[in-house]
Protein backbone atom coordinates (compact mmCIF):
# COMPACT_ATOMS: atom_id res chain seq x y z
CA UNK A 1 0.00 0.00 0.00
CA UNK A 2 1.48 3.31 -1.09
CA UNK A 3 1.68 6.42 1.05
CA UNK A 4 -1.14 8.75 0.03
CA UNK A 5 -0.17 11.87 -1.94
CA UNK A 6 -1.68 14.11 0.76
CA UNK A 7 0.58 12.54 3.39
CA UNK A 8 3.59 13.13 1.12
CA UNK A 9 2.54 16.75 0.61
CA UNK A 10 2.27 17.30 4.36
CA UNK A 11 5.64 15.70 5.00
CA UNK A 12 7.52 17.81 2.45
CA UNK A 13 5.77 20.94 3.70
CA UNK A 14 7.17 20.28 7.19
CA UNK A 15 10.63 21.35 8.46
CA UNK A 16 11.76 17.72 8.49
CA UNK A 17 10.60 17.28 4.89
CA UNK A 18 12.66 20.31 3.91
CA UNK A 19 15.70 18.68 5.54
CA UNK A 20 15.16 15.63 3.34
CA UNK A 21 14.67 17.70 0.20
CA UNK A 22 17.88 19.69 0.76
CA UNK A 23 19.99 16.63 1.54
CA UNK A 24 18.77 14.59 -1.43
CA UNK A 25 18.83 17.54 -3.86
CA UNK A 26 22.45 18.28 -3.00
CA UNK A 27 23.49 14.76 -3.97
CA UNK A 28 21.23 14.75 -7.02
CA UNK A 29 22.82 17.98 -8.27
CA UNK A 30 26.25 16.37 -7.93
CA UNK A 31 25.12 13.44 -10.09
CA UNK A 32 23.24 15.58 -12.64
CA UNK A 33 24.80 19.06 -12.68
CA UNK A 34 23.40 19.81 -16.15
CA UNK A 35 20.21 18.74 -17.94
CA UNK A 36 20.18 21.44 -20.62
CA UNK A 37 17.99 20.57 -23.63
CA UNK A 38 17.16 17.14 -22.19
CA UNK A 39 13.79 15.49 -21.52
CA UNK A 40 13.36 14.66 -17.82
CA UNK A 41 10.80 12.34 -16.20
CA UNK A 42 10.12 11.96 -12.49
CA UNK A 43 8.32 8.83 -11.26
CA UNK A 44 6.70 8.28 -7.86
CA UNK A 45 6.51 11.52 -5.90
CA UNK A 46 9.23 13.60 -7.58
CA UNK A 47 7.64 17.06 -7.26
CA UNK A 48 10.00 18.36 -4.49
CA UNK A 49 13.03 17.58 -6.69
CA UNK A 50 11.97 18.57 -10.21
CA UNK A 51 11.81 22.37 -10.04
CA UNK A 52 15.58 22.75 -10.42
CA UNK A 53 15.43 21.09 -13.87
CA UNK A 54 12.77 23.36 -15.38
CA UNK A 55 15.06 26.24 -16.29
CA UNK A 56 17.35 24.25 -18.59
CA UNK A 57 15.62 21.02 -19.59
CA UNK A 58 13.58 20.85 -22.77
CA UNK A 59 10.72 19.06 -21.06
CA UNK A 60 10.06 18.01 -17.45
CA UNK A 61 7.19 15.64 -16.61
CA UNK A 62 6.04 14.07 -13.33
CA UNK A 63 4.34 10.65 -13.35
CA UNK A 64 2.58 9.68 -10.13
CA UNK A 65 1.14 6.19 -9.51
CA UNK A 66 -2.65 5.87 -9.48
CA UNK A 67 -2.54 4.00 -6.16
CA UNK A 68 -0.76 6.97 -4.56
CA UNK A 69 -2.68 9.81 -6.20
CA UNK A 70 -1.32 12.90 -7.91
CA UNK A 71 -0.98 16.61 -7.36
CA UNK A 72 -0.77 19.30 -10.04
CA UNK A 73 2.85 20.15 -10.74
CA UNK A 74 4.32 22.70 -11.16
CA UNK A 75 2.07 24.86 -9.01
CA UNK A 76 2.83 28.16 -10.77
CA UNK A 77 2.55 27.01 -14.42
CA UNK A 78 0.63 24.66 -16.67
CA UNK A 79 0.45 21.21 -15.09
CA UNK A 80 2.95 18.63 -16.33
CA UNK A 81 1.70 15.74 -14.20
CA UNK A 82 0.44 12.37 -15.39
CA UNK A 83 -1.51 9.87 -13.28
CA UNK A 84 -0.98 6.30 -14.41
CA UNK A 85 -0.53 2.65 -13.56
CA UNK A 86 3.14 2.36 -12.64
CA UNK A 87 3.54 -0.70 -14.88
CA UNK A 88 2.00 0.98 -17.96
CA UNK A 89 3.53 4.41 -18.40
CA UNK A 90 1.59 6.67 -20.81
CA UNK A 91 4.60 7.65 -22.92
CA UNK A 92 6.06 6.56 -26.24
CA UNK A 93 9.25 4.53 -26.44
CA UNK A 94 12.73 6.02 -26.01
CA UNK A 95 11.74 9.63 -25.27
CA UNK A 96 13.32 10.60 -21.90
CA UNK A 97 17.03 11.31 -21.43
CA UNK A 98 16.88 11.43 -17.61
CA UNK A 99 14.52 9.62 -15.23
CA UNK A 100 14.29 10.20 -11.47
CA UNK A 101 12.62 7.60 -9.24
CA UNK A 102 11.73 8.77 -5.73
CA UNK A 103 9.11 7.22 -3.42
CA UNK A 104 8.70 4.74 -6.26
CA UNK A 105 10.39 1.36 -5.84
CA UNK A 106 10.04 0.89 -2.07
CA UNK A 107 6.26 0.61 -2.08
CA UNK A 108 5.77 -0.99 -5.48
CA UNK A 109 4.30 -4.49 -5.70
CA UNK A 110 5.86 -4.84 -9.15
CA UNK A 111 9.24 -3.13 -8.99
CA UNK A 112 10.71 -5.15 -11.88
CA UNK A 113 7.74 -4.38 -14.13
CA UNK A 114 8.04 -0.69 -13.25
CA UNK A 115 11.72 -0.70 -14.15
CA UNK A 116 11.00 -2.41 -17.46
CA UNK A 117 8.51 0.35 -18.30
CA UNK A 118 11.04 3.00 -17.27
CA UNK A 119 13.61 1.26 -19.49
CA UNK A 120 11.14 1.35 -22.39
CA UNK A 121 10.49 5.10 -22.24
CA UNK A 122 14.18 6.01 -21.81
CA UNK A 123 16.37 7.03 -24.73
CA UNK A 124 19.39 4.83 -25.52
CA UNK A 125 22.18 5.56 -23.05
CA UNK A 126 19.67 7.52 -20.95
CA UNK A 127 20.43 7.90 -17.27
CA UNK A 128 18.34 6.96 -14.26
CA UNK A 129 18.70 8.03 -10.62
CA UNK A 130 16.89 6.18 -7.84
CA UNK A 131 16.45 7.81 -4.42
CA UNK A 132 15.39 5.19 -1.87
CA UNK A 133 15.39 4.60 1.86
CA UNK A 134 18.65 3.01 3.03
CA UNK A 135 18.01 -0.40 4.56
CA UNK A 136 20.34 -0.01 7.57
CA UNK A 137 19.35 3.52 8.57
CA UNK A 138 17.13 4.97 11.31
CA UNK A 139 14.97 6.53 8.60
CA UNK A 140 13.93 3.10 7.32
CA UNK A 141 12.60 2.34 10.83
CA UNK A 142 10.77 5.67 11.32
CA UNK A 143 7.07 5.06 10.76
CA UNK A 144 6.33 8.79 11.05
CA UNK A 145 8.10 9.48 7.72
CA UNK A 146 7.38 8.13 4.20
CA UNK A 147 10.75 6.37 4.25
CA UNK A 148 9.56 4.01 6.97
CA UNK A 149 7.05 2.43 4.58
CA UNK A 150 7.63 -0.32 2.07
CA UNK A 151 10.93 -2.06 1.37
CA UNK A 152 14.19 -0.15 1.94
CA UNK A 153 17.32 -1.10 0.00
CA UNK A 154 20.99 -1.54 0.67
CA UNK A 155 23.34 -0.33 -2.05
CA UNK A 156 24.04 -3.91 -3.15
CA UNK A 157 20.32 -4.78 -3.32
CA UNK A 158 19.50 -1.69 -5.33
CA UNK A 159 22.39 -2.35 -7.71
CA UNK A 160 21.22 -5.91 -8.32
CA UNK A 161 17.63 -4.77 -8.91
CA UNK A 162 18.77 -2.22 -11.50
CA UNK A 163 21.10 -4.72 -13.18
CA UNK A 164 18.21 -7.16 -13.53
CA UNK A 165 16.22 -4.34 -15.14
CA UNK A 166 18.79 -3.88 -17.94
CA UNK A 167 20.51 -0.91 -16.32
CA UNK A 168 24.20 -0.57 -15.54
CA UNK A 169 24.87 1.13 -12.17
CA UNK A 170 27.62 3.71 -12.59
CA UNK A 171 27.58 5.82 -9.40
CA UNK A 172 26.07 5.85 -5.94
CA UNK A 173 25.91 8.13 -2.93
CA UNK A 174 24.31 8.37 0.49
CA UNK A 175 22.59 11.35 2.07
CA UNK A 176 20.47 12.37 5.07
CA UNK A 177 22.51 11.90 8.23
CA UNK A 178 20.24 13.91 10.53
CA UNK A 179 18.01 11.75 12.76
CA UNK A 180 14.33 11.40 11.74
CA UNK A 181 13.09 13.72 14.49
CA UNK A 182 10.89 16.83 14.38
CA UNK A 183 12.60 18.23 17.48
CA UNK A 184 13.52 21.80 16.49
CA UNK A 185 17.17 21.80 17.68
CA UNK A 186 17.90 18.67 15.62
CA UNK A 187 16.13 20.07 12.57
CA UNK A 188 18.14 23.30 12.80
CA UNK A 189 21.37 21.27 13.06
CA UNK A 190 20.56 19.13 9.99
CA UNK A 191 23.17 20.74 7.73
CA UNK A 192 25.84 20.18 10.37
CA UNK A 193 24.79 16.51 10.59
CA UNK A 194 25.28 16.25 6.81
CA UNK A 195 28.79 17.66 6.91
CA UNK A 196 29.87 15.48 9.84
CA UNK A 197 28.09 12.37 8.57
CA UNK A 198 29.79 12.48 5.19
CA UNK A 199 33.13 12.25 7.00
CA UNK A 200 32.44 10.03 10.02
CA UNK A 201 29.32 7.96 9.24
CA UNK A 202 29.40 7.60 5.47
CA UNK A 203 27.64 4.22 5.52
CA UNK A 204 24.79 5.39 7.77
CA UNK A 205 22.93 7.85 5.54
CA UNK A 206 19.15 7.59 5.54
CA UNK A 207 18.97 7.63 1.74
CA UNK A 208 20.84 5.76 -0.95
CA UNK A 209 21.08 7.36 -4.40
CA UNK A 210 22.13 5.28 -7.37
CA UNK A 211 22.70 6.38 -10.95
CA UNK A 212 22.45 3.84 -13.76
CA UNK A 213 22.65 3.87 -17.56
CA UNK A 214 20.17 2.18 -19.85
CA UNK A 215 21.76 -0.66 -21.80
CA UNK A 216 20.22 -2.20 -24.91
CA UNK A 217 22.07 -5.45 -24.24
CA UNK A 218 23.19 -6.45 -20.77
CA UNK A 219 23.99 -9.52 -18.73
CA UNK A 220 21.86 -9.33 -15.61
CA UNK A 221 22.51 -10.98 -12.28
CA UNK A 222 19.61 -13.36 -12.90
CA UNK A 223 20.84 -14.26 -16.38
CA UNK A 224 24.29 -15.06 -14.97
CA UNK A 225 22.70 -17.40 -12.42
CA UNK A 226 20.66 -19.07 -15.17
CA UNK A 227 23.80 -19.62 -17.29
CA UNK A 228 25.69 -21.14 -14.35
CA UNK A 229 22.72 -23.35 -13.46
CA UNK A 230 22.37 -24.54 -17.06
CA UNK A 231 26.07 -25.40 -17.22
CA UNK A 232 25.83 -27.33 -13.96
CA UNK A 233 22.85 -29.31 -15.24
CA UNK A 234 24.61 -30.03 -18.53
CA UNK A 235 27.67 -31.34 -16.73
CA UNK A 236 25.54 -33.49 -14.42
CA UNK A 237 23.69 -35.00 -17.40
CA UNK A 238 26.88 -36.03 -19.21
CA UNK A 239 27.86 -39.70 -18.77
CA UNK A 240 31.12 -40.26 -16.91
CA UNK A 241 34.15 -40.64 -19.11
CA UNK A 242 35.55 -44.20 -19.26
CA UNK A 243 38.87 -44.50 -17.53
CA UNK A 244 41.74 -46.12 -19.41
CA UNK A 245 43.22 -49.32 -18.11
CA UNK A 246 46.83 -48.38 -17.40
CA UNK A 247 48.00 -51.94 -16.72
Amino acid sequence: MRVDVLALQRFYASPLGEVVRRAASRRLMALWPHTDNLDVLGVGYPAPYLDRFRSGARRVVAMMPAEQGAEPWPSAASASTALSDETRLPFIDAVFDRVLLVHALEESDAAQHMLREVWRVMAPEGRLVVIAAHRWSLWAQADATPFGRGRPYSRAQLGELLSDGMFEPVASARALYAPPSNWSPLVRAADAFERVGEVLWRAQGGLVLMEAVKRLYATTARSKRRVLLAKAREQAAQPPRPQRDRR
